[in-house]
């Protein structure tokens, strides 16, 4: 490797002893850990936008008072209206 620069050649001797010290018998995820997770990333988000769209379609009016609609509930023996129960 006579045209390498001196600073590069320390560099990669540098590289060459961080390479060393890492633990072969270690387990890293890798490249399928990190697209498995990935897909678990885009299926949520998945989920997540279509509960969303769901979410929106759905009508929470609630039903209407029996006092506000003009209707006169005759539950009592003296004709009253009486009031609305819940």
């Amino acid at each position: 490797m006579p045209d390498m620069s001196a600073s590069a050649s320390l560099a990669m001797t540098h590289l060459a002893t961080l390479a060393k010290e890492v633990d072969e018998d270690k387990v890293t995820p890798g490249v399928l850990g990190f697209i498995v997770f990935a897909a678990m990333a885009l299926a949520v988000w998945a989920l997540m936008k279509s509960m969303s769209k769901h979410m929106g379609k759905v009508d929470f009016k609630e039903s209407p008072d029996e006092e506000g609609s003009g209707k006169e509930t005759t539950d009592s023996p003296s004709g009253k209206t009486s009031p609305a129960k819940g």
